[in-house]
């Protein structure tokens, strides 16, 4: 199991450093690796708060960024842009991620419904944290994803 410590930090809070260590990071997963060029400063991060996971030699190898109830979808609070670094990938590392971004939802926003865009090979994972799927099937960049809620 990667060993990951993690912090959760509203936009205003974040270090010159940790802004440009998410937005590397992001930019590695989603733009990179997944060949898929879109525009990632959706002018969203200002209202999320973000959960930034760093290992023992200090690089941010996982990221999400939360948002309170009606900020991302109407009715729920909502978990996106969910990243591990490659260099983690395989130990558990995702799995450690969504357990801290669940609880932090829960204690920033109380008990509320969670809604994500999830990509669809990563069904399984995200049922077994208690996500169902809504039937909601959508092409984001090219890339298939079904609408998942677990909740409250």
């Amino acid at each position: 199991m990667a060993a990951i410590t993690f912090q959760c930090l509203p936009f205003d809070q974040l270090s010159l450093r940790q802004l440009y260590d998410l937005l590397a990071l992001r930019i590695d997963v989603f733009i990179v690796e997944q060949n898929c060029p879109f525009h990632d400063a959706d002018g969203k991060d200002f209202y999320a708060w973000h959960c930034l996971g760093y290992d023992n030699d200090g690089a941010l190898v996982a990221y999400t960024r939360l948002f309170d109830l009606n900020l991302s979808f109407e009715g729920f609070t909502s978990i996106g842009r969910v990243a591990t670094s490659d260099k983690v990938r395989g130990q558990g590392a995702g799995r450690q991620l969504i357990a801290y971004s669940i609880e932090q939802c829960e204690k920033l926003f109380g008990h509320q419904p969670i809604k994500i865009g999830a990509q669809q090979y990563l069904l399984k994972f995200y049922e077994s944290f208690g996500f169902k799927s809504t039937g909601e099937d959508y092409l984001e960049d090219g890339i298939p994803h079904t609408i998942m809620i677990r909740e409250a």
